[in-house]
């Protein structure tokens, strides 16, 4: 079955490209999606979980923070402000950032280090769940 063109960029570098089957996009007002022929759109994304899924129903994982997807007749392109595949994180280094937060929020003295301390630990906690570990 013909699939569609797909790109998942990040600031640093370009992490996939190819033909795929379908994409699972985390798009901020749902999860979406996007197969061949797709209806064009634009969309901002929110952190969590994007599965490409080939044309050979294997599937890729991986961990998004923000940014957009573009849905046009070329395909889909996925402009990333953060991702990563989900077996590349370390649980054990994921636990001890958690920990760090903790530490950091309970020693945060005004409210703007309290809130910024409790984001990134909430955004920790939210991968380790993403995990399931």
């Amino acid at each position: 079955m013909p699939g569609f063109h797909f790109d998942l960029v990040s600031p640093e570098k370009l992490i996939y490209s190819g033909e795929v089957e379908a994409v699972v996009v985390p798009g901020s007002e749902g999860e979406f999606t996007v197969l061949k022929d797709h209806a064009p759109l634009m969309s901002t994304l929110r952190r969590g979980l994007l599965e490409i899924i080939s044309q050979t129903n294997s599937t890729a994982k991986y961990y998004i923070q923000g940014g957009f997807a573009d849905v046009s007749t070329d395909g889909l392109t996925i402009l990333a402000d953060y991702a990563d595949r989900l077996e590349d994180f370390d649980v054990a280094k994921l636990d001890r950032d958690i920990a760090e937060a903790d530490v950091e929020f309970a020693g945060a003295d005004d409210d703007e280090l309290r809130r910024q301390a409790s984001e990134k630990r909430d955004q920790l906690i939210e991968l380790k769940h993403i995990l399931k570990v």
